[in-house]
């Protein structure tokens, strides 16, 4: 059954993520097939995979050819952050029903960002507001993924700089974010474990320092994160 009131309102407030990942989606798609693989390994890897910041890096281990093991670490860390703060949305998934699953499946950083920043309707459905919100995002992304494999495939692009777009959508939405909550202790955890990753580790190892390095100050700045 369709909910047009819903879709409508979700489709509004999903504007700015159909701007994004329209652009990021379309550079993916440019990036991975500039390393020889077919379109369609975009396409399948936006449908099954859909993880924007884990694909950009996979593009990296593709290119560098890195071990299976070092893979599984890297997603592991790069994509635990989801599980932390999709615990703060059990609770509005909790009545969703069937639709639970795909929820929980299409959960990113940007649908989240909406979902905990962007005032509800009580006259809506909401669990299918909220399942039109998620599957409205995942399409954008899968057409502007495949849209830019297919241009990538035709058209020799020179893809230099097309990975930092994925950087600037964040910084966009932390921006939001600190709108919001204007907490700015999140903010100097990351700096400070970042600048840590730089000087004390290696270069391959520096993600994984820093993600750990910010969930351990995370934890031990919980009463301040709270108290805001």
């Amino acid at each position: 059954m369709f909910h047009k009131k819903e879709f409508q309102t979700a489709f509004k407030v999903s504007i700015p993520v159909m701007m994004g990942y329209g652009v990021l989606g379309f550079a993916f798609g440019l990036l991975i097939v500039s390393l020889d693989y077919s379109w369609y390994i975009a396409l399948l890897m936006s449908i099954f995979i859909y993880a924007g910041a884990l694909q950009f890096l996979a593009i990296g281990f593709f290119s560098t050819k890195l071990g299976l093991v070092d893979i599984f670490i890297t997603s592991i860390f790069v994509n635990i952050r989801q599980s932390f703060y999709g615990l703060s949305v059990l609770k509005k998934f909790k009545k969703s029903g069937k639709l639970k699953p795909y929820l929980i499946f299409g959960l990113t950083d940007e649908t989240y960002a909406l979902l905990t920043t962007i005032k509800e309707d009580e006259q809506l459905k909401i669990k299918y507001y909220y399942f039109y919100l998620t599957l409205l995002n995942q399409s954008y992304w899968v057409v502007g993924t495949t849209f830019g494999a297919i241009f990538g495939s035709i058209i020799t692009f020179d893809t230099k700089g097309l990975d930092f777009s994925l950087t600037a959508l964040f910084v966009v939405l932390a921006i939001e974010q600190y709108k919001v909550n204007k907490n700015f202790v999140p903010f100097l955890i990351g700096a400070v474990a970042s600048v840590l990753a730089f000087l004390v580790v290696p270069i391959n190892n520096m993600l994984i320092f820093a993600i750990v390095s910010s969930i351990v100050g995370m934890f031990i700045f919980k009463k301040r994160l709270e108290n805001v």
